[in-house]
């Protein structure tokens, strides 16, 4: 155990009197037989300190949001990739057996097509300084959301205010749209007297309420949908059918997801498997969470993620976690109306200036 703060490892001591501790993360790396490091702390710290584990050789696990930029994200990978080494990040909720088991009903086809629309809002009451609410809240339901939708979003647009502190956004919504008209909404706030893990996913023949913090019936199926009629000769003949049926909640075997998720890391090590939570994946999530910032500079204006130059970064700097105003990032563009009755023209490439 490793920690600036003599106090807090006195206590840990205590309850931990097998594990040794240091105060000097160099001498934990490099001067005692490590096999693997996790890295929970600050945001800021992640990058700095996942890199030196990983120059060390050791297998990194690295809470979320894997680090404050892309092109941090990026480095990581490609070091641990480089040393052969594990690196894993922390999306908890991707070992719940409740998610799973979300997926599970999902992927049956239980509740029709893919999901068309996912609602996610999460409040809490602690307000940290180093990074903003969608950065601090919604990369839990962003993991949750692309492992149940399975792929990237096309567009993302956020917008927020800060109430508390200047720069630092305290309440946000972030939507994300994806191929097929398929979309999500992740509402996150810091002031709310409430403590709210939830998520709606509609599919075309039933919805899921998922409800994090319920003691029993964490998911509950609900039997509802809107069909519209195939085909109608006039106006008074369109009607749209509303169906209700049964609500049923699935049997869960309640198990503590941070155990599964470390269990998970260790078997990778053992084994030489790739976690589910990979470093690409963490990536990809930083991605979203960038191109939200941007947004959130734009007022809101939606940012459409580049598919020519989806690997193409310019040096966007620890600042956008924090709030601070950065250029836009060339992996995204923005997307800007066009006038009626104008045929857009092709998209002229932009040039990579760093």
């Amino acid at each position: 155990m490793c920690d600036l703060n003599t106090a807090r490892l006195k206590h840990l001591k205590s309850l931990y009197p097998e594990v040794g501790h240091d105060t000097s993360y160099d001498h934990m790396l490099n001067g005692i037989n490590l096999d693997a490091v996790v890295i929970a702390t600050g945001v800021n710290a992640h990058f700095p300190m996942a890199k030196a584990s990983l120059e060390a050789g050791k297998h990194t696990f690295i809470e979320k949001p894997m680090a404050s930029s892309v092109e941090q994200c990026e480095e990581l990978v490609d070091l641990a990739r480089k040393k052969g080494v594990i690196l894993m990040t922390g999306h908890t909720f991707l070992y719940s057996p409740v998610v799973r088991k979300i997926k599970e009903i999902i992927d049956k086809g239980d509740i029709g097509e893919n999901p068309l629309h996912l609602r996610a809002p999460a409040q809490s009451w602690l307000v940290p300084k180093d990074i903003n609410v969608a950065w601090d809240l919604a990369p839990h339901d962003l993991s949750i959301i692309l492992s149940l939708i399975g792929e990237m979003p096309e567009t993302v647009n956020c917008r927020g205010s800060a109430h508390v502190t200047p720069g630092i956004e305290d309440v946000t919504t972030m939507c994300l749209g994806f191929s097929k008209q398929r979309s999500a909404t992740i509402q996150s706030s810091w002031l709310d007297p409430r403590k709210v893990r939830e998520m709606t996913i509609v599919g075309s023949k039933r919805m899921i309420v998922y409800d994090d913090l319920a003691p029993l019936e964490k998911i509950r199926v609900f039997d509802m949908r809107v069909e519209r009629p195939p085909h109608y000769d006039t106006f008074g003949e369109f009607q749209y059918a509303y169906h209700y049926g049964d609500m049923y909640a699935p049997y869960i075997k309640q198990e503590e997801p941070l155990k599964t998720e470390c269990q998970h890391f260790l078997d990778c090590i053992r084994n030489g498997a790739t976690p589910i939570t990979c470093g690409e994946r963490g990536l990809e999530l930083v991605k979203i969470l960038e191109a939200s910032s941007e947004s959130l500079r734009q007022g809101g204006a939606p940012v459409e993620f580049s598919k020519l130059d989806h690997f193409v970064r310019n040096h966007a700097a620890t600042a956008v976690a924090r709030g601070l105003r950065v250029t836009p990032p060339s992996f995204c563009r923005m997307v800007m109306p066009a006038p009626r009755n104008v045929r857009r023209g092709p998209a002229k490439r932009r040039s990579r200036l760093s």
